[in-house]
């Protein structure tokens, strides 16, 4: 692990590029170097979005998991022939909302899932290389009774499909590298390690 710090990193100039949903912004700056020194000026174009939130509900009664399937521009954009993702529950954190409310209320919004008792994953940066965004990751305990169907804000534009899974057959989705959201993957990965512990 390096010692060093934004201490040892100068910006030296920023420039708003894009400002819509997202901000896009050209920075200019410079940073020490490992084997001594500074590196010279580096220019980079960064993508700017607030922090995210996403959250896997499980149920541990009944042994399994709620996920989403959604139409994602992404992919489109990548000339991807499948842009539908499967994926867990996920939302943009307000300025007034802590970090669990914003898991609570996505739950609500996108699966009609109330969440109970949450514990925090992972908090880890997306696309370090040129974007902001930072996921933070939970998985909260719900009751998988009744959970299905379409939802999402019509406001956003959200058309979402709402289902429930035995936790070992998502599972042999990330076994089988069919799923295609890093942080879906992570949190199944976390619940494998966990799920005894939660269900006791």
């Amino acid at each position: 692990m390096t010692e060093m710090t934004d201490l040892d990193a100068k910006q030296v100039s920023d420039e708003l590029l894009y400002d819509g949903f997202f901000q896009m912004k050209r920075y200019r700056f410079r940073h020490r170097l490992f084997a001594g020194g500074w590196a010279p000026e580096v220019t980079r174009e960064v993508f700017e979005r607030q922090e995210c939130v996403s959250v896997l509900p499980y149920d541990p009664a009944q042994d399994k998991v709620v996920l989403i399937e959604q139409f994602r521009p992404g992919p489109m954009a990548a000339g991807d022939k499948e842009p539908w993702i499967t994926e867990i529950i996920a939302g943009i954190a307000e300025a007034d909302e802590t970090l669990e409310d914003v898991a609570r209320r996505e739950a609500m919004e996108e699966a009609g899932c109330e969440i109970g008792e949450m514990e925090a994953i992972s908090s880890h940066y997306v696309s370090p290389g040129g974007s902001t965004e930072v996921m933070h990751i939970f998985c909260g305990l719900t009751d998988s009774n009744g959970i299905g169907g379409i939802y999402g804000l019509e406001s956003e534009g959200e058309d979402i499909r709402v289902f429930t899974e035995p936790f070992e057959d998502a599972y042999r989705r990330v076994k089988q590298g069919s799923l295609r959201n890093s942080f879906t993957i992570i949190a199944l990965q976390w619940l494998a390690l966990n799920r005894e512990r939660l269900a006791a």
